[in-house]
């Protein structure tokens, strides 16, 4: 071509040799490209967008079709030169389709308002798309446009700013905007067109206006949106128009398109998809070169996007960083977080890429919306010269990529048809009563429940017959599944993680109280694949910023103490399955749970006072701290410990508070620790936190709720009884002001060690065993912790040490390790007394994981390897055996230490 430098004319004459349509857009537009070949393809390409275009309908329609030719070719060129790269391509074609979308827009609303037709629309509203949204959806969403591409559009508009009275006109015009719009893009001229403009991913597209109001998308999604729906979603993206308001729109979509627990679910819908894609379009041909659809075929592009989309739809509303809407970045990115290994996404990525490219070659030759790869040689030779290959090779490396591509998704979309299989012949359970009446259960009471349930059956029953109890297994599964309110969820994550099974059977077969608590909350095995379940332990540092940061993205208070509930539960099924499975030990448990505990009170204090501020205002004073007593401020809690707390304030002499319902200084804090106590204990729709016992507060059940920090003191030193004094060797402040929860630990220590009476304390205490052991004898022989000798009396032993020494010591053992030299204990006395607390808290520890709040021992025996495992005995008799002895000579210790009471 005349004028054309040197170094483009091969460009331009391999370009044009092998493609009909550039030959054309050379015609038309020779002398342009002339004009800019000696400027960077990105500073033509910015010269284009930045063009002033008419306002009028008609003369725009000419104008996009100009710069349209002209952007097909600059951007083919620098695509079939190798200057741009897939993603600098797809994002250029995208960023056209933005700008040309968003002018034939308003062209169409200006009509409308220069008309009168939009009540209360004036031409200024014009700058933010008149209340008019458009969502680009699939690849013009995601930045990733064709080279012919159709352009997949969502109309909507925001009903808030009309009346009542004025929405149906609204409504109309913005329907004859919207086809208006269409027309500009869409209608072939003489020039050509600019985008082939699809409306039909709306709300119920087949009854629906092409633009309706967003409170009647939302509506439909929240009712009837579908699994394709959401998966659409997550490329969406506000275009043209009214951008803030699609913003809006697409942030209010967010719970339709993230549920909150893992959906494996979506793994059926989405090979549902892919099957119906493929038998509407009768592909059911393997990969070949010739005639094959790149896109919907077997190993195409579209089997490598459901497959990222799948995986972002189980995963992404757990993990907001998996919400990306670009194929390839959705891919690095599962990787990261371990939902794709690392090979399989780079082999997916690079295969992907290369689909792309060949599409675009596809579109290249004549510039149409196909997919399909040519029937001929003659044909495909063709598009190997214009992607720059030898047909040989390129058909080879085609065939090579679909296979490949349809060899790693399609295991992910059929998890049951890889799953292990067991032998048909031996098939345990099948006549058992139990089996028989699980059709009348919740869980199985939905077709697509009872199909997945069957293909996962197979694998859950040889699982089960390899159970130490076998029967009792079955047993305790008839109880999970009996308590499961729906199963599909929970079956499709069970037979896409087979090895979950394992699992629960090991639960059910040894913790049976844990195995009913999953039946109610089997979101929890969300925790279990998150990529963290076993991972070393963050401490209450951790805890707490993990909380923290979570509770900092929601801005609704009843919100947060439902992601507490959800937050807690998660980590405390963690700490359970790890002691179940030897992980950790019950040391290590206990002091995990109670981190838990803390960080949830760290959590939490600061969202029930600013909830509490709204109406009643700010804290006076220094406000109040939350101090942690008993188990929990030794940092040592159970499965099913509640939680010892009292709360002190200092109110500095204030009257009370400012807010809107002012209160005066001692109800506000009174009634601040009982919303304290409600978020804590209230039941919401993700059950309870922890029971809460105030009861070591001063003066008891008689006294106030909060205390003030001058009383508290006063109280400590003049009316406190030897019990409260003993309590508060194990204060621990967790919460609230830090400045008064240091003044408050600087008393406790400055009380402590105050001297003290031993022969008045060691009465005291005595008695307090004596009211201890009329209060009821345990008559359960693994009971640890009641009884004399048992752990309870450890635990009185050791905190007298505590006290008559003036320690600040708060943790069990740390107090335990006091006790020998406080009574003078010889070395191997000191020694058994330290072992035999650490037995009995193993004990304790595993009964509670196990049977939760009510000790059963007649369920036991279903935990025998468990309640046995760091124990000398072969047996539950001889534990029980081992129990009774260590309990008698440790209450000798005792004795010897305290006396008995007068």
């Amino acid at each position: 071509m005349a004028g054309l430098h040197a170094d483009l004319v091969p460009l331009v004459a391999g370009a044009v040799g092998s493609s009909d349509h550039f030959a054309d857009l050379l015609r038309r537009e020779g002398g342009w490209l002339v004009e800019v070949a000696d400027r960077t393809p990105e500073d033509v390409f910015a010269a284009l967008l930045s063009e002033e275009a008419p306002t009028e309908q008609n003369p725009l329609m000419t104008h996009l079709r100009q710069q349209k030719a002209r952007v097909s070719l600059l951007i083919g060129l620098a695509d079939l030169g190798g200057i741009w790269s897939l993603e600098e391509v797809t994002g250029a074609l995208t960023r056209f389709a933005d700008r040309a979308t968003d002018l034939a827009l308003k062209a169409a609303l200006r009509r409308e308002i220069a008309r009168g037709k939009l009540p209360g629309i004036h031409p200024d509203d014009l700058e933010d798309g008149a209340g008019l949204a458009v969502l680009a959806m699939g690849k013009m969403g995601a930045g990733e446009l064709n080279y012919s591409s159709d352009i997949d559009l969502i109309c909507l508009f925001d009903e808030a700013r009309f009346d009542t009275a004025d929405y149906a006109d609204a409504r109309v015009s913005y329907v004859r905007a919207v086809r208006a719009m269409t027309q500009i893009l869409s209608q072939r001229t003489a020039d050509g067109y600019v985008f082939r403009t699809d409306l039909r991913l709306r709300p119920d597209a087949s009854v629906t206006p092409v633009a309706i109001s967003m409170e009647a998308a939302e509506r439909y999604y929240e009712s009837f949106g579908r699994t394709w729906e959401r998966a659409a979603y997550i490329k969406a993206r506000a275009a043209a128009g009214d951008i803030a308001a699609g913003d809006r729109f697409l942030d209010a979509l967010t719970p339709f398109i993230w549920r909150r627990h893992l959906d494996y679910a979506a793994i059926q819908d989405a090979q549902d998809m892919r099957l119906k894609i493929k038998a509407h379009k009768g592909l059911y041909g393997g990969p070949t070169h010739l005639g094959h659809d790149l896109k919907l075929g077997q190993g195409g592009i579209r089997e490598i996007e459901f497959f990222t989309q799948t995986r972002q739809l189980i995963a992404g509303g757990r993990d907001p960083d998996l919400r990306l809407p670009r194929t390839v970045e959705g891919l690095h990115t599962l990787a990261g977080k371990g939902w794709v290994s690392e090979s399989d996404a780079e082999t997916l990525i690079d295969d992907y890429r290369a689909h792309r490219e060949t599409e675009h070659r596809i579109q290249m030759i004549a510039d149409k919306q196909t997919h399909d790869l040519p029937d001929t040689e003659e044909d495909f030779a063709r598009l190997a010269a214009l992607a720059g290959e030898a047909p040989e090779d390129y058909a080879s490396a085609i065939t090579e990529r679909l296979t490949r591509v349809h060899e790693l998704t399609d295991v992910f979309f059929t998890p049951g048809q890889q799953s292990d299989q067991t032998d048909a012949a031996d098939e345990p359970f099948e006549d058992s009563e139990i089996v028989e009446r699980w059709s009348g259960y919740s869980a199985l009471r939905s077709p697509r429940a009872v199909e997945i349930f069957d293909r996962v059956w197979p694998l859950l029953r040889a699982r089960l017959a390899k159970a130490a109890r076998p029967d009792e297994a079955l047993l305790n599964f008839d109880g999970f599944l009996k308590g499961l309110p729906a199963g599909v969820q929970l079956f499709s994550l069970f037979e896409a993680n087979p090895q979950l099974l394992d699992l629960v059977v090991d639960i059910l077969d040894t913790a049976p109280e844990l195995g009913r608590y999953l039946s109610q909350n089997a979101g929890v095995f969300d925790a279990v694949l998150g990529g963290q379940f076993f991972s070393d332990w963050p401490g209450v540092d951790g805890l707490t910023d993990d909380l923290a940061g979570r509770l900092a993205e929601v801005d609704d208070y009843e919100k947060k103490l439902d992601d507490t509930r959800v937050w807690a539960r998660e980590w405390r099924f963690r700490i359970g399955v790890h002691h179940l499975r030897g992980l950790v030990d019950a040391v290590q448990s206990g002091q995990q749970y109670a981190d838990v505990a803390t960080a949830v009170l760290r959590g939490i204090w600061p969202a029930v006072v600013a909830e509490f501020a709204l109406k009643h205002g700010g804290q006076p004073g220094r406000g109040a701290a939350v101090v942690a007593m008993g188990s929990l401020g030794a940092e040592r809690l159970h499965a099913a410990s509640d939680l010892d707390l009292i709360v002190i304030y200092d109110g500095q002499g204030a009257d009370g508070s400012d807010g809107p319902r002012p209160l005066s200084t001692r109800p506000y804090f009174a009634r601040l620790t009982q919303a304290l106590v409600t978020a804590l204990t209230a039941p919401t729709s993700e059950g309870k936190l922890y029971e809460v016992d105030m009861r070591l507060r001063p003066s008891g059940r008689q006294g106030p709720v909060a205390t003030s920090l001058q009383s508290f003191m006063e109280y400590q030193r003049t009316e406190a009884w030897t019990w409260e004094h003993l309590a508060l060797t194990r204060a621990r402040p967790v919460a609230g002001h830090e400045a008064l929860q240091a003044d408050i630990e600087a008393f406790r220590g400055e009380l402590l060690n105050t001297p003290r009476d031993r022969s008045k304390v060691l009465v005291d205490v005595a008695d307090m065993r004596r009211r201890l052991s009329e209060a009821g004898k345990t008559t359960v022989t693994l009971d640890a912790k009641s009884g004399a000798g048992r752990l309870q009396d450890v635990e009185l032993l050791a905190q007298t040490a505590t006290l008559l020494l003036g320690s600040a010591a708060r943790r069990l053992f740390d107090q335990v390790d006091l006790i020998g030299g406080c009574f003078e204990f010889g070395a191997e006395d000191a020694a058994f007394v330290r072992d035999a607390a650490h037995r009995f808290w193993r004990v304790q520890a595993a009964l509670r994981l196990i049977h939760g709040t009510t000790l059963d021992e007649t369920k036991a025996a279903g935990a025998a390897e468990f309640l046995l495992r760091d124990s000398d005995a072969d047996t539950l008799d001889d534990l029980a055996d081992a129990l009774c002895r260590d309990a008698a000579d440790v209450e000798t210790l005792v004795v010897n230490a305290i006396g008995t009471p007068v």
